[in-house]
């Protein structure tokens, strides 16, 4: 897939971009990329495989799938690890499946699930020696969060393209924090890749659904405002917060 492909000047810089300005990778690391089936975590995938190829640094790249068991309870649904995987080793990359921390159907919440995830993300890594976390977040999802805490949880944060845990032992790192979704869809496209439903019941009535309708709300009647929304996430003025 990624064979003779090169990425848009213009998204390539991007990219390169956010790497530098947040210290991403350094020599010797070893990644674990986060893999859900969606365009944005299969993008990732391959363009950290293009980056790995031409990088003056090595590191290391496997792509992990956490698989949550929503296709077993659907009827002639595939296995979406089989769709997931066939990709990864089609640009080279080693690629792992793992059944989810088990959570009550009952019990489940999208928070919760996220959280579990997140959980054994971390658990997985720190236990087979991977030092970074690499997530498939982009532009859009970060201004998403943003709003989301604010209506929702009443704080001003957001997720950041670079985030050192557990004493510096593992960082979570978002290399296409600059692309807008649509670019992120652009490299899915010229890559001919295949992202997988998601078949979770309560994926399509969430709070991040009803941010994300309200922001392009915004966008049709402000189209400047995605840049600005995105320029406040680093222009905090705190003198002037209460």
């Amino acid at each position: 897939m990624t064979k003779g492909y090169n990425l848009p000047a213009r998204l390539n810089r991007k990219i390169g971009q956010a790497m530098h300005d947040f210290s991403m990778f350094d020599a010797g690391d070893r990644v674990l990329i986060a893999v859900s089936g969606g365009v944005d975590s299969l993008t990732l995938a391959c363009v950290l495989k293009i980056w790995q190829k031409k990088a003056p640094i090595h590191f290391d790249l496997t792509a992990l799938y956490i698989d949550h068991g929503f296709w077993k309870r659907e009827q002639g649904a595939g296995d979406p690890a089989q769709t997931i995987g066939r990709q990864m080793r089609g640009v080279a990359l080693d690629f792992a499946v793992e059944e989810e921390w088990n959570i009550g159907q009952k019990e489940r919440t999208c928070f919760l699930c996220s959280r579990n995830r997140r959980s054994q993300l971390f658990d997985i890594a720190r236990e087979k020696g991977y030092n970074k976390l690499a997530l498939g977040h982009h532009k859009d999802d970060l201004i998403e969060t943003f709003m989301l805490n604010a209506i929702y949880s009443g704080n001003i944060s957001t997720m950041v393209p670079k985030q050192v845990l557990f004493g510096g032992t593992l960082s979570i790192v978002r290399p296409m924090a600059y692309l807008e979704k649509y670019e992120v869809c652009q490299i899915a496209a010229d890559l001919q890749l295949e992202a997988v439903k998601n078949l979770c019941s309560l994926s399509e009535d969430t709070r991040r659904e009803k941010v994300r309708s309200l922001l392009e709300t915004l966008y049709q009647q402000e189209p400047a405002a995605k840049n600005s929304l995105f320029a406040a996430l680093s222009n905090v003025r705190k003198d002037y917060l209460l």
